[in-house]
Formats: C-alpha cells, structure tokens, sequence
C-alpha cells in the first residue's frame, strides 16, 4: 500500500493514503542501518499491521526528486516564501538566501507579501522593482482582510508546496486562511498527530483541497548559505544570468575585476543595489569559510 508522509514526530510517521486515510508508522531498521531517514513529503509503500486501529510500518522509501535539510522534507514542486511589506520591514538579506537556497535545488519560489493594507504604494512598488525585475512571481495580500488569499490558492493548486517566512509577517494567519474548507479527515488526523500537536517545530503537510498540499516549514530565523564555493554563489542571482561570459575577464565573479558587466548593469540601475549588496555580503561569508 501506498501514501505520502504527512507528519513524523518521535520516531512516528503518519502516513496519508488515499480512500484509507492516516496510518501511524514506524520505519524499518534497515533505513537506519542505510542511514536513510524518511521525511515529510517522502512517498513510501506500507504494510499494515492493524487495520481498525491504522497502524503500520514503512518498508520503502519510493525515489524523490528533491529534498532540503532545513526544513527536512521531500518532493516539493514549489516554495511561498511569505514577508511583510511592513511592520516588520522585509529582512532582504534573509529572503535572498531562502531564494538561493532554492535555486540551488532548482525549486521555483512564488513570494507573498503580506499586510498589504497597512502599507504604502511606495513600499509595494519597492519590492515589485526588486523582486519581479529578476523574475520571481510576487503576490500582495492582507492576511487580516482576506484579500488575494483566492490568488495564492490558485498558484498553489494542485502541488505541494513548502511555505516559509519568518515570525511576525502573519504565515499562520495566511495558512488559516488557505485551510478554510480543507478537505482532508482533519479531525481524524488531529487524534492521531495529538502527541506532537503542541509543537510547531515539525514540519507537516496539511491538505487545503484535492492534490493540493501545503507544508508549514519552521525554523526560519537564520540561514547560512555556506555548503558550496563561492565562484558558485553568481550562478543563483538570475539577474546576473544575461550578463554571463560579457565580462572583460573570463570566469568574473562580478566583485573587484575591472569590466565587469554585472557592475555596468548595476550602475545603470539594470540590477538591484538591494541584490547586489547581498550578493556581496554572502560572497565575503563564502569567501571566510574558505580561509578558516
């Protein structure tokens, strides 16, 4: 039998199969042995010890095509990363290295700004000219007055997607929104996953309609892009892309080197000063680790 890990608290995994609904399951030893850990998102085959009382254990994991450590989880088609326009101000330097991470994992990223309706058109237009110049799809909403929550359902339809944000920029607020409706045996789930009810430090998948899962990712104070090199680094800015190979020195990492066309593009405003300072920033941390 097969299903899709919703949830996994204490060496518990439940798993949502189709028709049969939620099954609380150990994993094999075997993984362990391999070490492989199962993760929210995995799709595994199961057998089922007790079928009144939905138990079971997980005996394969099936191939994923992406996972994350932070947050660990599997199989995702896209991230909403969500921000305020204001009350708190975007944290820039955080959200571009959220995108990085996902570049890196070729995982598309929708933004969502939330508290639409206490900002200024100044502050809105600021995050347009940032963000959409370099290609991302961005939304606006008010959590609060429930407006563009239909917009965000309709790029979330029918995939799973990671939703991630730091605190105070209304991401419950938004995924209560979302869930109105939901379709899953929710009640049945909620006694199952009791043990770890209290603990939103677990990543879990919550189904909003029909194919359609969103999973809450915590853990989102500070990340660290430093598992790769920095002659890296350029190739997650997109902005940059249309620059490649127009620099006067082959292999230009866009920083000090004299003809550079990524710093040309940024003098004529082609390119964000916002994105490129954090470019900058991340290059330097990379740059550290090397020395230490």
């Amino acid at each position: 039998m097969q299903g899709k890990i919703l949830k996994g608290i204490a060496g518990f995994y439940y798993v949502h199969v189709v028709e049969s609904g939620v099954y609380e399951c150990k994993a094999k030893g075997i993984f362990r042995k391999d070490k492989i850990k199962p993760l929210v998102g995995d799709n595994v085959e199961i057998e089922v010890l007790d079928e009144e009382e939905k138990t079971g254990n997980i005996i394969e994991i099936l191939p994923r095509k992406n996972e994350l450590i932070r947050p660990a989880v599997a199989n995702i088609d896209q991230a909403l990363v969500i921000f305020a326009v204001t009350e708190p101000e975007p944290h820039f330097n955080l959200l571009d290295r959220f995108l990085i991470m996902m570049e890196r994992k070729e995982i598309p990223v929708t933004l969502c700004f939330n508290k639409k309706d206490i900002a200024l058109d100044s502050q809105v237009e600021k995050l347009k000219e940032i963000y959409q110049s370099c290609g991302y799809p961005v939304l606006f909403c008010s959590a609060l007055l429930e407006e563009n929550i239909e917009e965000i359902k309709n790029q979330l339809r029918g995939k799973i997607t990671a939703v991630a944000g730091p605190s105070g920029v209304g991401k419950s607020s938004i995924i209560n929104r979302l869930q109105s409706g939901v379709q899953m045996e929710t009640g049945e789930i909620s006694k199952k996953i009791a043990r770890g009810r209290h603990t939103t430090r677990h990543s879990e998948l919550i189904e909003i309609e029909k194919d359609t899962f969103i999973m809450d990712t915590p853990g989102f104070s500070s990340l660290y892009v430093n598992d790769f090199e920095k002659q890296e680094l350029k190739y997650y800015f997109r902005e940059f892309e249309p620059y490649e190979g127009m620099c006067r020195f082959q292999g230009c990492d866009h920083v000090h080197e004299p003809g550079c066309a990524v710093k040309d593009a940024l003098e004529q405003g082609k390119i964000h000063t916002v994105r490129y300072e954090d470019y900058l920033e991340m290059y330097k941390e990379l740059q550290e680790k090397k020395r230490y």
